[in-house]
């Protein structure tokens, strides 16, 4: 046999054998540390302690209303307070007009640039704030709220107006609600 046929028939038997062997999967890296999480919360503890400690500044400096701090993390004050009523509860029809302030007082967003709403309470996404706030009040009520910023835009902020990270006053006043039977 020629030099030449017995080159092909080795590399023909070494191209079978290589290819008859099964290749093993890789195993994924993973990083198990943590850090980032961990480094996050940290981040937002500081965050969270400087805004309270600005809406801290702010109540302090408004000597003629209390101040209520909500279970929720935000503080409450009523510019005008109904005794006797019902307060919204889930599935009602709430009819609301709101303004929104920066904590120096600066309107961002005035009652007329905002109009009337009308919010389906807990079934609707509206600002975590004041999704919570209205269910606090009283047909015919006006409530001030302080709201840190993971309670308002928290870190997107609105595109528009509202920045990253901040701290909002929304006085709001609840004209009406129904209760889901009578809104149908």
């Amino acid at each position: 046999m020629k030099p030449y046929t017995y080159l092909l028939i080795a590399s023909v038997a070494l191209l079978f054998t290589s290819c008859s062997k099964q290749q093993q999967a890789r195993k994924p890296v993973s990083h198990k540390s943590g850090t980032f999480i961990k480094e996050s919360i940290e981040r937002n503890k500081i965050l969270v302690a400087s805004e309270e400690k600005q809406i801290d500044s702010v109540i302090k400096n408004d000597t003629l209303k209390q101040y209520v701090a909500s279970n929720k993390g935000y503080w409450y004050k009523y510019e005008t307070k109904i005794e006797a009523g019902a307060h919204p509860k889930r599935g009602d029809v709430a009819y609301y007009d709101y303004e929104i302030k920066d904590l120096s007082s600066n309107i961002i967003y005035s009652k007329e640039e905002i109009k009337p709403q009308v919010y389906y309470v807990d079934k609707e996404n509206i600002m975590m704030g004041l999704r919570d706030g209205i269910k606090l009040m009283k047909k015919g009520e006006t409530v001030t709220f302080l709201f840190p910023s993971h309670m308002a835009f928290g870190y997107h902020g609105d595109n528009k107006k509202i920045s990253t990270n901040e701290p909002l006053i929304c006085t709001v006043t609840l004209n009406d609600f129904k209760t889901d039977t009578q809104a149908k």
